[in-house]
């Protein structure tokens, strides 16, 4: 038998194995178990066989099979991956946040031939050698980048550490192209890319749980403690979590030492563990808020859900994604690995918040959410109900701000990007990002460079209203319906011009968090967006009111 037939064989079986593990009803007894895979291992090895006999074409076995795991991965859950050799650098990029690049966002717009760098990482290769955002990337070492997607610049653009790169851009405002000579270097993407005072209060913001994230976060509580913070606020908002361990290190900040944290539950012994916090807190007492969104999951779900269900913070947002499930990497052959959902974790009160049932599905396919009507009532240890399933639901609810159509439009048009490119070109530096907003003449040449642009929208009723009159033509009733959908048609039109006044105050907070990125980089959008930040003031205001706070904390006897 070939190398090819056996990597072909082997990678087959482990395919079969897991199709069939996975839809194998729990009900069967070990043999017929056992007789299911046998039987499926066989059609499965015969229908490949026959595809590479018979085939019109020939077919390349490992993408053939690797077509196959992944669609039967995607049966399972998202969070079961398989990641083959050539893939493992992304697999360590989740796990550790680290790759070695030139550090930087790229950015690729519909109808434009190059790739934009968006915007640099503060302190990495790209920022110190002079890249900046609004660079156009003609070449990479010579090569053309023209019409190449960003999956390819972003290949070539990385690379072993130490190595040396010419990266040939167009700037605005530049006559001639410029080739910069960069350095690669292992890139390690600030897990707290903020942490400051705000109202005589410390704020971290916590983008994600990589690899000593948790020093990161002790180090900021330690300084904004110095400072004379009165109260800390972590911001888990958007935070779509990481490594369970780092979670529970950055709770022990703020619970005593030996606490009962997180149970994990899993199939196979192996999966069953307990987490309990080792280390001497930094300030068991210091009140605490922590802010989530419906992005906040996982390992942001284990912080927020155990300090509720400890009682030691307030949560203030919205209810979390509700991600209740454990992955553990599996090294597979040919230095494969698999990433696969092991166990749920289970928090303090015992719950878990896992808001999605896998295992069942309707006639669509389509994964299950488990309805509040069917969740469980657990208890804080002060006595304070709360649920299971669903995600963690705040103490103190605030409802974010819908999105007009316009700005998310805006948010996703060149047309943004180019009067950015344009505006930068022409300041060479800006006011701090706490203190910078757009002028009135600048929103003035804004809508006009709109305006004078080929961007157009479709709001959301317009869409809508196009679907309704489909279906009324697939129904027979569109003729009957005409004099109706074009006075819909009038009414719902959009006034580019009239839609720019109404969301100014929007689209200026918009404008203007894209251009103090390209001066002051992350930390200064961060900054920026804190002044028009409803959830922060809402957490400012309930850590001014202690007999609030307290109160939301105090258990149903307390209240009494």
């Amino acid at each position: 038998m070939t190398a090819m037939k056996r990597l072909f064989k082997d990678l087959t079986i482990l395919t079969i194995i897991g199709l069939v593990s996975v839809n194998a009803s729990a009900q069967k007894t070990d043999e017929d178990h056992s007789f299911e895979i046998a039987k499926n291992l066989e059609i499965f090895h015969e229908i490949v066989s026959e595809l590479d006999r018979y085939y019109v074409d020939t077919i390349s076995p490992a993408k053939t099979i690797e077509t196959g795991i992944q669609a039967m991965l995607r049966g399972i859950d998202p969070y079961t991956e398989y990641f083959p050799e050539k893939d493992m650098k992304d697999l360590k990029m989740i796990t550790t946040g680290k790759y070695a690049g030139i550090g930087a966002v790229i950015r690729q717009y519909n109808g434009r031939e190059y790739i934009y760098i968006d915007e640099p990482y503060e302190g990495m290769p790209a920022a110190r050698y002079g890249i900046k955002g609004g660079d156009e990337i003609l070449r990479i070492d010579g090569e053309s980048m023209k019409g190449k997607p960003s999956s390819y610049v972003s290949d070539h653009l990385r690379g072993e550490a130490d190595t040396k790169l010419t990266v040939t851009v167009r700037r605005k405002g530049v006559a001639d192209s410029l080739d910069i000579d960069v350095v690669r270097s292992v890139i390690s993407l600030p897990a707290v890319p903020y942490y400051g005072m705000w109202k005589g209060y410390g704020y971290i913001l916590l983008e994600q749980f990589t690899e000593n994230c948790s020093r990161s976060v002790m180090q900021a509580l330690v300084e904004l403690k110095e400072q004379g913070a009165k109260g800390i606020i972590l911001d888990l908002r958007g935070n779509g979590g990481g490594l369970l361990q780092e979670a529970v290190e950055i709770v022990g900040l703020f619970v005593p030492k030996g606490t009962k944290l997180v149970e994990t539950r899993g199939k196979i012994p192996q999966a069953v563990s307990t987490y309990v916090t080792q280390r001497n807190p930094i300030d068991e007492n210091i009140p605490l808020v922590v802010m989530t969104d419906e992005q906040s999951a996982s390992a942001s779900e284990i912080v927020a859900g155990s300090l509720q269900d400890l009682d030691r913070a307030v949560i203030v947002g919205t209810r979390t994604f509700g991600k209740g499930l454990v992955q553990t990497t599996r090294m597979l052959p040919f230095n494969g690995t698999l990433k696969v959902t092991t166990a749920k974790y289970y928090i303090p009160s015992g719950r878990c918040i896992q808001e999605i049932d896998y295992s069942k599905r309707n006639d669509k396919g389509q994964a299950q959410h488990i309805p509040d009507s069917l969740t469980k009532v657990f208890h804080t240890a002060a006595g304070r109900p709360v649920r299971d399933g669903g995600g963690i639901r705040p103490d103190v609810v605030c409802k974010p701000d819908t999105m007009p159509d316009i700005l998310y439009s805006l948010s996703q048009n060149v047309v943004l990007f180019d009067f950015v490119n344009d505006w930068c070109s022409r300041h060479k530096e800006i006011a701090s990002a706490a203190d910078f907003n757009l002028t009135d003449q600048d929103y003035i040449d804004f809508k006009e460079f709109v305006c004078n642009s080929d961007f157009k929208y479709e709001s959301n009723s317009g869409k809508a209203l196009e679907s309704l009159k489909k279906i009324a033509q697939r129904e027979g009733l569109a003729d009957k319906a005409q004099d109706e959908f074009k006075s819909l048609e009038s009414k719902l039109q959009y006034d580019l011009r009239n839609d720019l006044d109404v969301f100014r105050k929007d689209l200026e907070r918009l404008i203007a968090m894209e251009i103090v990125v390209r001066y002051y980089y992350q930390r200064g959008a961060v900054i920026l967006n804190m002044k028009s930040d409803k959830f922060l003031d809402e957490t400012v205001s309930l850590l001014g009111d202690r007999k609030r706070y307290d109160s939301i904390l105090a258990g149903p006897e307390t209240k009494q």
